[in-house]
């Protein structure tokens, strides 16, 4: 079966633009949490996120000066921004930009997000409500619908293969990155642009997480606090925004043309918990079986797996059936085996967490650093047995990585990252 490899990486985070900065900090185990200041949120129950840095604010801050015209930025919501950002830094990295025909048509783009221009869409509900229909911009529905990050990649670079976008809650990007590995096994392209955005950042989401009872709200004067997955005095999830785009190809075509692969996407597997609209099984069997899925196709077994970036998001009914599919599936295993959530450092990315924490695994291959987790201070039972690398990064060498993306609906998503 033909490798399929990792060539190109880009990133625009609550912890900074640029995958070295992001990394960096990253590795120190920074904390990209803080109070919401895109909009008044005095009146939420969880008043703080992940939002990403401007550049006035952080010199790795986020400028769509950089990468768009004002004029062409108004019509189009902040995720297609992020979205566009990172699939530049990914396609430089990579090397990639198509020249003819046929290298055109077989580059494809698959950008996921879980809930698309949600900011826009609220937007305009307003605008229609308070100065009547009329008002709205012709621009409206293609600055909000889901594929449009896809959509614009694509017509940005003359990518004209296969063009998507899962829009399957907070497994969406990691579904993007299976898909595009499926679509380069079946030979209906050589390379594929893929990953998520999100930027939903809005009272109007943050309001009906909130009434789910999913967000944290106890932190609001110590967001740096706040995310604390697999730890006991976790009260909820910390919303983020983002974008992570990862450049896939089949070896032989990185060869060919001379590229660098990072790592090797070896493994993936999906499947449904067909038990809740917003919650897990207990016993995490959906999870379990999207992770055996994944390792059957790396042709690898549990021991293989030097480190897990867990989908951990810091809620209680989430962590319990993530650790509940673990401890089954690496039954046996001590601190030989090291699991941590990146969402502790920079908050969930919904549709987007799957992609930023692909880079975060394949940048831990590559280093030879393994990210850490924050706020773990009172670890849940049955995941102290593990190495939870709390702090900072852990230096220890790893031949394969496993990450997990689930979401609302029953969905579930697993990958294995293999070094090269």
């Amino acid at each position: 079966m033909q490798k399929i490899v990792v060539t190109g990486l880009g990133i625009v985070s609550p912890l900074g633009t640029g995958v070295d900065a992001f990394w960096k900090r990253v590795t120190s185990g920074a904390n990209g949490i803080r109070r919401i200041t895109h909009f008044d949120a005095s009146d939420l129950a969880c008043k703080i996120a992940g939002e990403v840095p401007a550049r006035t604010e952080d010199p790795h801050g986020f400028d769509p000066d950089l990468y768009m015209e004002p004029r062409e930025q108004k019509r189009m919501d902040r995720f297609i921004h992020f979205a566009i950002a990172a699939a530049e830094e990914a396609l430089a990295q990579a090397g990639f930009s198509p020249k003819s025909d046929r290298e055109k048509e077989r580059s494809g783009t698959i950008i996921a997000t879980g809930v698309g221009g949600f900011p826009a869409m609220t937007a305009a509900a307003r605008l229609v409500a308070e100065r009547g229909a009329r008002r709205v911009s012709p621009f409206l529905v293609p600055s909000f619908l889901a594929n449009l990050a896809s959509g614009q990649v694509s017509i940005r670079h003359g990518l004209k293969g296969p063009l998507g976008a899962p829009v399957t809650a907070c497994a969406a990007s990691l579904q993007a990155i299976g898909d595009a590995v499926r679509i380069l096994r079946n030979g209906e392209a050589d390379l594929m642009v893929a990953g998520g955005a999100e930027a939903c950042l809005d009272p109007v989401s943050l309001a009906g997480f909130s009434a789910a009872r999913a967000m944290s709200t106890r932190c609001n004067d110590t967001p740096e606090l706040a995310s604390r997955p697999f730890d006991q005095d976790r009260d909820g999830f910390v919303m983020g925004e983002g974008a992570g785009i990862l450049v896939l190809e089949t070896e032989d075509h990185a060869k060919a043309r001379g590229a660098t692969p990072l790592a090797e996407v070896s493994g993936y597997g999906t499947t449904g918990d067909a038990y809740h609209v917003t919650a897990s099984a207990p016993d995490g069997e959906g999870g379990l079986r999207a992770m055996r899925k994944a390792l059957d196709m790396a042709r690898l077994t549990p021991a293989d797996i030097g480190y897990v970036n867990a989908h951990s998001t810091s809620t209680p009914v989430g962590d319990a059936a993530e650790i509940a599919a673990l401890g089954t599936l690496f039954e046996g295993r001590g601190k030989d085996l090291a699991v941590s959530s990146s969402k502790s450092m920079f908050g969930h990315l919904l549709g987007a967490a799957g992609a930023v924490e692909a880079i975060c695994c394949i940048k831990a291959l590559t280093s030879g650093l393994l990210p850490p987790s924050r706020n773990l201070s009172n670890p849940d039972l049955g995941m102290e047995r593990f190495e939870l690398v709390p702090g900072k990064a852990l230096l220890r060498q790893v031949d394969h990585i496993l990450t997990n993306g689930f979401g609302f609906g029953g969905v579930n998503a697993s990958a294995v990252f293999s070094r090269v």
